[in-house]
């Protein structure tokens, strides 16, 4: 299950936000149910926790009640758990594929010092350096492969996008 930047984007700056934390655990579940249909009997399931633990946990247990699986939900569970380091590893080798040889909706956008994004990471000087260069448009943002919601971008569309106000945000106020 790929959650692509403009799904994120969307989701998180729609009226009523739909967020990160729910969005990946909703994808775990897609995974997860998609595995169950295939026929494979589950046992355990590790997982590196995204928000609480014990309450993800919980809602896994209601998600998959009937179905006896063992969920391991815990911080930093990719570096405990062979699963779970296999399916980071897994994760991330299709993040670079998939970001390596994207295809930008924007006609003729290529990206200012090429495709160096980094890991995506705000602490990362190569993904530092890439939002940096490349606010597509003072308006618009950045090409699609970036995640409008994500601080960095925002604030690079505060420091150096144009400000605008909408009638239709006044009307709400």
């Amino acid at each position: 299950r790929v959650l692509h930047a403009s799904e994120i984007s969307r989701s998180m700056l729609r009226r009523e936000p739909y967020n990160l934390n729910a969005m990946s655990h909703d994808a775990a579940i897609q995974m997860i149910r998609a595995v169950l249909d295939a026929g494979v009997k589950v046992d355990t399931a590790f997982i590196d926790t995204v928000g609480i633990a014990d309450s993800y946990r919980a809602k896994l247990e209601r998600e998959f009640e009937g179905h006896s699986i063992r969920f391991v939900v815990e911080k930093k569970a990719d570096a405990k758990y062979a699963p779970c380091s296999a399916a980071s590893v897994v994760a991330k080798v299709s993040r670079d594929t998939l970001t390596s040889s994207w295809t930008f909706s924007e006609p003729e956008y290529e990206p200012v010092g090429g495709r160096l994004y980094g890991s995506g990471y705000p602490s990362d000087p190569k993904c530092k350096n890439w939002v940096d260069k490349n606010l597509a448009d003072p308006i618009f943002g950045f090409p699609d492969l970036a995640r409008f919601s994500w601080g960095p971008m925002k604030k690079t569309m505060q420091e150096k996008g144009v400000t605008m106000t909408w009638e239709a945000d006044d009307d709400d106020e």
